[in-house]
């Protein structure tokens, strides 16, 4: 009995055809899913910048706070309670100098309820983790407005 060479081309076709599909099946899944992220992100910096304008303070674009905090709330949230995080923003609560003349300064309480708004949009479960930390502090009214 005799291959019927039909059979074998139209085998390759079948064959072609379920990986095509299979790649738009793929392709398609991952567009979904970007997408999604996309419209998740969206509506988180929406969400902020309603909070943010209704604190009174300045607004970014919208663009500028998704390619920043994206869907997560990026570097914020990722452990906003852990200590060399809380080091590094105490860090930054100084007066800027290295070595021994560093010394604490008296911060604005604005900027401290300011990422206070971020977290409780991004990543409201780690907001109470520092919350009691964010008491303790020191805050004045520093900045003239």
């Amino acid at each position: 009995m005799t291959a019927n060479p039909m059979a074998s081309r139209h085998r390759w076709i079948y064959l072609g055809s379920i990986a095509l599909l299979v790649a738009m099946l793929v392709t398609g899944l991952l567009s979904f899913t970007q997408l999604h992220a996309t419209d998740l992100a969206d509506r988180k910096a929406r969400k902020l910048s309603e909070a943010l304008s209704s604190a009174g303070y300045p607004v970014p674009t919208q663009e500028q706070i998704v390619h920043t905090l994206g869907e997560d709330g990026g570097a914020v949230c990722a452990d906003p309670a852990n200590a060399l995080t809380q080091a590094q923003w105490k860090y930054g609560m100084s007066n800027g100098a290295g070595g021994p003349g560093q010394r604490p300064v008296l911060s604005d309480r604005e900027v401290v309820r300011g990422e206070a708004i971020v977290l409780s949009v991004y990543c409201p479960d780690k907001l109470a983790a520092i919350q009691d930390r964010i008491d303790d502090l020191d805050l004045r009214d520093t900045v003239r407005r």
